[in-house]
């Protein structure tokens, strides 16, 4: 299986490119393309209605918009949920009463996106790809960086609890405060790191978080960049390749929309530009702007680049 991202700065046309490509794919390939962006017009591209859910467009090419808001409910739930059965005395605190609020806390929303890629990726396997049209550039960089960011959390979670858990099991032979020498004589009971529950969850969401990240910065998957031929789209296109290569996500291919003969030197110039100072070696794939924007769905269909030559040069993955 192969895994994509199309990101770019937004109004460049990621979802009509990432569309464009699903539509390609699936003419050899089993393909799902599920919309992130909480402004959706996967569904319009096509001329379907999604409202939030999943659709067969053909046997090949599935389609899906992913319920923000109702996403980001199901994660606080679930996480709500996980706390009052770890922590009985949260019981009291009526964390439900909390829940509207909650749901605007910094960061909930980019986890429960990733919750939502960590969920395709894990149960959609009999796809050949799954391509992502990402939202715009800065949340998408933000949930990009969360496995990672969450691992160090985990970690530094993980060795305080050991400290807690030593310390819970350990008998003091003198009282009062213990000097260098008391502490020479303290003895630690024998104890099973697998019979705590804050442990064992810690462990299995490191674990998560561990293969998800190994996926993301592996040979089967990789990052669409869709740009404009344009200043203010280039330099949003620079500051998102810096951001991914800090992650060591791996780019795959430059896709440069709507170009005219009217821009074309400026098209030149700005592809020159992100090639040379942020992206050497990776392809750049022109679209032409009568064909990148068509008025009705069956101009998608019929759209002369090929947008599929450079990625299915991928190696897949096993997830």
């Amino acid at each position: 299986m192969r895994i994509l991202f199309y990101t770019g700065k937004g109004g460049v046309g990621k979802s009509t490119m990432a569309a464009a490509a699903a539509w390609q794919l699936s003419q050899r390939h089993r393909v799902l393309v599920v919309s992130l962006d909480p402004a959706h017009n996967l569904g319009d591209v096509f001329g379907v209605t999604l409202r939030g859910r999943r659709k067969r467009f053909t046997d090949n090419l599935h389609l899906e918009e992913v319920d923000l808001k109702k996403l980001t409910r199901a994660y606080l739930k679930r996480e709500v949920t996980v706390l009052s059965e770890t922590y009985n005395y949260l019981q009291v605190l009526n964390l439900d009463s909390y829940f509207s609020v909650l749901q605007y806390s910094p960061g909930i929303e980019e986890y429960a996106l990733l919750t939502s890629i960590e969920k395709t990726i894990r149960e959609d396997t009999r796809f050949d790809y799954i391509l992502f049209d990402t939202p715009p550039t800065g949340l998408t960089l933000r949930f990009l960086a969360l496995p990672q960011v969450t691992i160090t959390w985990i970690e530094r979670l993980t060795a305080i609890r050991r400290q807690i858990l030593k310390k819970r099991f350990t008998i003091q032979k003198i009282r009062g405060a213990a000097d260098a020498e008391a502490k020479s004589r303290e003895i630690v009971l024998n104890y099973r790191e697998d019979d705590d529950d804050i442990l064992k969850r810690l462990k299995a969401l490191h674990s998560n978080y561990v293969a998800l990240n190994r996926i993301l910065q592996g040979r089967g998957c990789g990052i669409v960049l869709v740009f404009n031929p344009d200043i203010l789209s280039l330099r949003e296109s620079e500051r998102l390749l810096d951001g991914l290569k800090e992650l060591k996500l791996p780019l795959r291919l430059l896709i440069q929309n709507k170009v005219t003969e009217e821009n074309r030197r400026t098209a030149d110039r700005t592809a020159g530009i992100l090639r040379e100072k942020v992206a050497p070696g990776i392809p750049l794939q022109r679209v032409r702007l009568e064909a990148s924007l068509p008025e009705q769905s069956a101009g998608l269909f019929t759209l002369p680049e090929d947008l599929t030559k450079h990625l299915t040069s991928m190696e897949g993955t096993d997830v």
